[in-house]
Parts: C-alpha cells; structure tokens; sequence
C-alpha cells in the first residue's frame, strides 16, 4: 500500500479490511450457492477489485448518492446493505427489496441509504447521476452523486452525453471509471487507443485522476480529494481505477482468453493480501485481533445467510402487484433552500449571453 495508507487511523483501516473481507467472502458464499442452483440468473465476481468499490463508497458523507454496478457489492455493503439483503436479491426472496422481482443486484433504498438501482445499459447511469447531482444542488441538500463504469462502458454513447453534461453544469458528481483490463473478453487495448482511459475526462474539461485500485487507502484518498472538489462546487471528477477482474465475465465464463501470465501478476497484487500485510508490517492487529476478524465475518454471513433463506419464494399472486405506482408513496422534493432564490427576481438574468473573446 501506498503512502496514502499513513493517513488512516488504525481504527479505519481495519474497518477497511473489514469491508474488503466481508465482500470476498460474501462472493464465495454466493458462488456456492450458485452452483447449488439457489441463485437465479448471472452472478458477476468483483474478485480482485474489492478496493474499488470499498474505497470509494468510505469517501462519501450519509447523505450522498450512489448508483453501483453488478461488480459494486462492497460500495452497497459499506452504505449500510445487510449481506442478507443481498443474498436475499440473488436468491430472488420475498424479503428482498424488490420482492423477489428483479435478480443479479438490482436494488436500491433512494429514501434512507440514497442508492439508486443499477441497470443493464451500461452508460446510462452516468447522465442518471448528472440528474441527480443537479437535482441535489437546486434543492440545496450540497450533496454529491457517484457512480461506476467499466472500460468497456466508456465507449458508449450515454458516457460521453452524461460526462459532456454534467462538464457543462458543474454537477457535482464522481465517476470511478474501474479499469479492469477486459470488456467480457476483449482487451482495453483492443477497444480504445489510450493506456489510460482518465485521458477521455479532458475531452470534456473535467478534473481526472489515476490511481492504484488494488490499494483501497489510495482509493479512499483519491476519491476524498475528488468528493471534496465536487461539493466545493468545482464540477465533476473522473477517477480512473486500474485493477483486474480475477474471474470471468460472470459464473458461467472460464475466463480462457486472459493470459495466465496476466493471473499470476495481479494476484500478487491483491487487494486483500496487500492490505492485511500493511496491517501487520505496521503492527495495527495483533495475530488474535485478525483472527477474530476473519471469525466475525463468517459469524455474521452464516446468520445472514440463514436469514435469508428463511425468507420465502414470492407468491404467484404477487406478480401484478407493484408494476405501476397507484398512490403507494409520495414523490415530492425535500427543499433544504428558499424557494424564492430560484424564482423572479432573484433568479433573474439578463436575456443575453456574455461571449468572451466572440469565440475567436
């Protein structure tokens, strides 16, 4: 780990190995219970790239907002998503929060954990989160909007539409761009003629950064610096995370096409080995302490898991119920601002644009 690992008190980073374990082992819990035929539809492994998602997610205040991919548990983990949550989305229960609707980790909680659900359409969430970042500066709740996207998504139209917007409003969002080498089975060289896809966040005059995602306390101070900058109101900032994803594209895929040679360099970069080593080399746990921490976390995902599959399949019945909204909640702005700042006169402007140098 990097010098940035200095800033963490001892306190943090055990929590952040932690949070790094517990998603692992939550994995390799649900790829049992994949081949156990318990898991409806794909199951997509963050093996590898656990510090991404748990270092930038620990970057964030209560009350912003996250939108996380399939590849993402630990950032859902770290917001307060009970492990039973997830198993129950995956095992499509009736306990889950969508009721056994929906699989892989289509979730969300957008009233009191302020994630907003992944989707399929790579891309698509980053204009989502431009909205969002807007809409959280015009009620004026000084909140900031964070998403995922792989190298593959990058590519995709509503990447550089989201990315060109929220340049233009100065939203106040983060985007982790999680370089982990493959789009399925294709090479990032074989997709864009850049090294390092940070480059693409000048096409749109936006900050960037490139940071190590196997080491999670440069991870957290990468995206603190980031968080910081968005919320001062300085516009978005794009984080290039470069990482390995460790298996294949999803449960189903062998991963044939990546070099072996290629494995075995990552894997001396795990994220979870590097952090456990700086751990001890810095005496911040004894022998005992680590054990009791590896313990906790299997403690914990054996009640979670038998909670989860306490939870029952969902009825037939229940199949219509929830397709559209019929007066079931309330949608309405919660304003942290007067509204009077955001009408005439305050917010009148002169219906004229100021054009320095005539665009010369």
């Amino acid at each position: 780990m990097t010098a940035a690992s200095a800033a963490l008190k001892p306190e943090q980073a055990r929590e952040m190995y932690y949070y790094l374990r517990l998603t692992r082992s939550l994995e390799e819990m649900l790829a049992r219970l994949y081949r156990q035929g318990k898991v409806f539809g794909g199951l997509y492994s963050s093996l590898g790239q656990e510090a991404v998602s748990v270092g930038a997610a620990s970057a964030l205040g209560p009350g912003d907002w996250i939108a996380p991919m399939i590849r993402n548990i630990g950032a859902l983990l770290v917001r307060g998503i009970k492990p039973r949550e997830i198993l129950m989305q995956l095992m499509a229960r009736e306990g889950s929060l969508t009721h056994g609707k929906d699989g892989t980790c289509h979730m969300a909680d957008l009233h009191d954990r302020h994630i907003v659900a992944p989707m399929s359409m790579l891309g698509d969430l980053i204009p989502i989160m431009t909205g969002v970042a807007m809409a959280g500066r015009y009620l004026g709740h000084q909140t900031v909007a964070m998403t995922w996207i792989g190298d593959g998504g990058t590519s995709t139209g509503a990447f550089h539409e989201g990315m060109n917007l929220a340049a233009v409003q100065k939203a106040p969002l983060v985007v982790i761009v999680e370089n982990n080498q493959w789009a399925y089975s294709t090479p990032v060289a074989r997709q864009v003629p850049l090294r390092d896809l940070a480059e693409r966040a000048g096409a749109y005059g936006v900050a960037s950064h490139i940071v190590d995602g196997n080491d999670v306390a440069a991870m957290l101070h990468v995206t603190q610096q980031a968080v910081a900058q968005a919320r001062a109101g300085q516009g978005p900032v794009l984080i290039e995370a470069k990482t390995m994803r460790m298996s294949g594209h999803a449960q189903h895929d062998p991963a044939e096409y990546v070099p072996r040679e290629m494995i075995e360099y990552w894997k001396a970069r795990d994220p979870l080995d590097r952090c456990r080593t700086y751990l001890t080399q810095n005496k911040l746990w004894e022998p005992a302490t680590q054990a009791a921490l590896e313990a906790r976390v299997e403690r914990e995902l054996e009640q979670e898991l038998a909670a989860a599959e306490a939870s029952p399949l969902p009825q037939p019945e229940s199949a219509g119920q929830g397709v559209y909204c019929e007066g079931c909640h309330t949608i309405e702005p919660r304003w942290l601002r007067d509204k009077d700042e955001l009408t005439p006169p305050k917010s009148a402007a002169r219906a004229q644009w100021t054009v320095p140098d005539f665009g010369g």
